[in-house]
């Protein structure tokens, strides 16, 4: 396995030495000649650790989130999006537009010959930036050799804590920006810096296009107070208490629909909104000591798990004039998809030697069919080794494990009670039979 992984890198890595040395008036030119206006702009935000029963669009009574339904109501919100089910394995995916299976190494990293959405949209004459949460590699040009002219991150090349133990993302934050760590020592916070520096790479770059990919601090634990909390303290260093109070989650939540909200009011001062695509998502499902109401049901959070309430995460899209208000998709997509998509509304080509395995979904943002995914699959292993893989594949009502164990999670969310295969209907043998191919489709890939 060793051997196949070191030669697909390599194959890999000529691939990104191929893409790079396309000078970027070339791919402009593609991308002209692919599309009849100028390029849209794309704004793609990532909350960490939010699952889709925290939106009030999808019913959630537990919290405010009025910018993000706004969001939704002006354009399409997706019913079945699914993410891995913690943030390293979802931002590979996301970033990369293929499974685990091909490409995942290890906790906290992003194998540097692979190529990202940042890389494809740099080469093509892009203006890029992320700000937020990195931990995708601890190398000083992280974010940079992975297509991103301008970075503002959090865990970069220092770990979550200080010396003293304290976190170091939200009150009085440590910061690297470009590379060059910055510790904040005046009560600011660490959202507001990153949303701010996002809010500026857009003016400043809002003859376009751009690309701004915002994988959010908010919410991920520790569950602490923001700075319209009551409880709020400008004078701390960080929490000594990795999880902290789940009381303060419900403040956390607003405070990342604030900075959302943010965000779009730059987009439209600008007088740029007809000619931006803004997705919403998040990482992963809610953590697990959370426990919100949607439709007047309680939900726990389930990060970390391959249960529902561990990967499926919200999907809220607006473009207006590209998509039409209050639209509503139940198509199944998860985080493979994001790549090809935000490509094709851009013009991109996407070179035919990468392996992508996602499927754009930007002809139903249109309102048009699209290719609707009977399936989607699962590799996951948060340390990257075999022993503790958990591997599926599944459409909206049913879920088959390599173990053989074989779900309907429409109505066992929570996989208490596997179906006798000897006992299934003839719609549910078909299913069975059909996830069982999307398997095998991945069997040796890895191995």
């Amino acid at each position: 396995m060793k051997m196949l992984y070191l030669k697909n890198s390599l194959i890999l890595s000529i691939i990104f030495l191929l893409i790079t040395a396309c000078q970027p008036h070339e791919k402009q030119q593609d991308v002209e000649n692919s599309t009849k206006e100028s390029p849209p702009n794309i704004i793609l935000i990532m909350a960490d650790d939010l699952g889709y029963e925290c939106i009030g669009s999808y019913g959630s009574t537990s919290y405010h989130t009025p910018n993000i339904d706004k969001i939704a109501s002006n354009g399409m919100r997706f019913e079945n999006c699914h993410s891995q089910p913690i943030c390293t394995p979802s931002r590979v995916q996301i970033m990369t537009g293929q499974y685990n299976v091909r490409n995942y190494t290890k906790f906290g990293e992003l194998d540097r010959t692979q190529v990202s959405f940042g890389n494809l949209f740099k080469n093509t004459g892009y203006k890029t930036a992320i700000a937020g949460k990195w931990q995708l590699g601890k190398g000083q040009d992280s974010p940079q050799h992975f297509g991103f002219d301008k970075s503002c991150v959090w865990q970069q090349s220092l770990d979550r804590m200080d010396s003293l133990g304290q976190d170091t993302r939200f009150s009085n934050p440590v910061i690297e920006f470009n590379g060059k760590v910055r510790r904040f020592q005046n009560g600011e916070y660490g959202p507001e810096i990153v949303s701010d520096f996002l809010c500026d790479f857009i003016e400043d770059n809002q003859e376009g296009p751009f690309f701004a990919y915002y994988p959010m601090i908010l919410t991920h634990c520790p569950f602490v107070p923001t700075p319209d909390s009551k409880e709020w303290d400008p004078q701390s260093f960080g929490s000594l208490d990795y999880k902290g109070d789940t009381v303060f989650f419900k403040d956390m939540v607003a405070y990342m629909d604030k900075i959302v909200g943010k965000i779009v009011t730059k987009v439209e001062e600008l007088g740029l909104s007809d000619n931006t695509l803004i997705l919403f998502t998040g990482d992963n499902g809610t953590d697990e000591p959370v426990v919100s109401l949607i439709n007047g049901v309680r939900y726990p959070g389930g990060k970390g798990r391959t249960t529902d309430n561990g990967t499926h995460v919200p999907l809220i899209a607006s473009w207006p004039g590209t998509i039409n208000k209050n639209q509503i998709s139940s198509d199944i997509v998860d985080f493979s998809d994001f790549l090809p998509t935000i490509s094709e509304a851009a013009g991109i080509n996407i070179p035919s030697e990468l392996p992508i395995d996602g499927i754009s979904f930007f002809p139903q943002l249109k309102g048009e069919e699209g290719i609707k995914r009977e399936w989607i699959y699962c590799w996951y292993s948060k340390s990257g080794k075999l022993k503790k893989l958990k591997e599926f594949a599944r459409n909206k009502e049913y879920k088959l494990y390599t173990t053989g164990k074989f779900y309907n999670v429409m109505d066992d969310m929570f996989e208490e009670e596997p179906l006798s295969v000897d006992s299934l209907s003839e719609n549910q043998k078909a299913i069975h039979k059909m996830l069982s191919e999307a398997l095998a489709k991945y069997k040796n890939v890895r191995n």
